[in-house]
């Protein structure tokens, strides 16, 4: 069995399309060097790998034997885009569940793409440790020579992406669609958040959990923290720079619920208290039914709160829904 790293190599060497000729001129007019080669024969980075077969980031040096620019055989691109319909996207969804779900023509329908996979929570960006950060429902779209052959549904969510749905056309079945997205998806998981790593759960690690709400290994390194609670005596040696950064990753730790996280979808604050009736929302706390009246003293922006809690839930279904629910607390 490979292991993941050489796996995730052997996929995305297997889907690049550079084409056999234009690998000799690469290697001919832009030869790596020696420490890179070392480099690349011990070492996996897969944000490098995966970037490196899009159209963009190819190296197109000067042939001088026709004094024009090397071409790889395939121009391949992707870009995220937000989930709107187009009719090039129902193309090849249409496609798609023809070949592959079977489906009949009296089964897919531009209504349905919509509400399928083109309705989603919207699109925000917030700032998270100084980094822009996508929010909500895209479609990550790959072409090949400008030709859609394959979208992969995504929500990028505050802490994680979540993939919904994949569709490619069977021009391109052979290139493993299935597993290139999923190392797109993991390459856009880290650099929309954060470099993860590997860590063994040791004491050091331990200490750390125990001593901050929220850990990352990264920025501890780089940080140089101590496995404990931080005093105002500690001196850590850092810049301005990084004392800035340290604040903002203590910050990290605390809860800040939906209503400060920005999810697309989600009602705000304002909305929730304006338009639903919390006070007036079902709750069954024994066998009957009543009102959940008597919680004025606790925070609605304490999502730890069962005021919190609720206005969560509220900003999450929507009045038209709340009224059709009731809120059981007897399990």
């Amino acid at each position: 069995m490979q292991a993941p790293a050489a796996a995730a190599a052997a996929t995305v060497s297997f889907i690049t399309p550079y084409g056999q000729d234009y690998r000799l001129k690469a290697a001919r007019l832009c030869p790596r060097t020696r420490q890179e080669k070392q480099w690349r024969r011990n070492h996996f980075d897969l944000c490098t790998a995966i970037h490196e077969t899009e159209s963009a980031c190819v190296q197109k040096p000067i042939d001088p034997r026709v004094t024009e620019p090397i071409k790889p055989a395939y121009r391949f691109d992707v870009s995220l885009e937000p989930d709107i319909f187009t009719e090039e996207k129902f193309a090849l969804f249409e496609h798609y569940q023809y070949h592959v779900h079977k489906e009949g023509p009296d089964q897919v329908s531009r209504q349905g793409f919509k509400r399928f996979l083109c309705s989603g929570m919207g699109q925000k960006q917030r700032i998270h440790n100084g980094r822009r950060q996508e929010l909500g429902s895209y479609h990550q779209c790959y072409r090949l020579d400008g030709r859609l052959v394959a979208i992969g549904v995504l929500d990028l969510l505050p802490e994680c992406v979540s993939s919904v749905y994949l569709i490619y056309h069977q021009d391109v079945k052979e290139w493993s669609f299935g597993k290139l997205s999923a190392l797109r998806e993991i390459s856009l998981a880290i650099e929309d958040l954060e470099a993860y790593s590997w860590n063994p759960l040791d004491a050091d690690h331990l200490a750390r959990l125990s001593a901050r709400k929220y850990v990352s290994m990264s920025l501890e390194r780089q940080l140089r923290l101590p496995p404990r609670n931080l005093t105002p005596a500690d001196d850590l040696g850092l810049d301005d720079e990084e004392l800035t950064q340290l604040r903002k990753y203590l910050q990290s730790g605390e809860t800040v619920g939906a209503f400060g996280s920005l999810m697309p979808g989600l009602m705000t604050l304002d909305e929730v208290q304006n338009e639903a009736n919390l006070d007036g929302w079902r709750v069954k706390l024994s066998d009957s039914i009543t009102e959940l009246r008597q919680w004025y003293t606790w925070n609605i922006m304490d999502p730890s709160s069962p005021k919190g809690v609720i206005a969560e839930l509220a900003a999450a279904l929507g009045p038209a829904l709340m009224s059709q629910f009731v809120l059981d607390f007897r399990q």
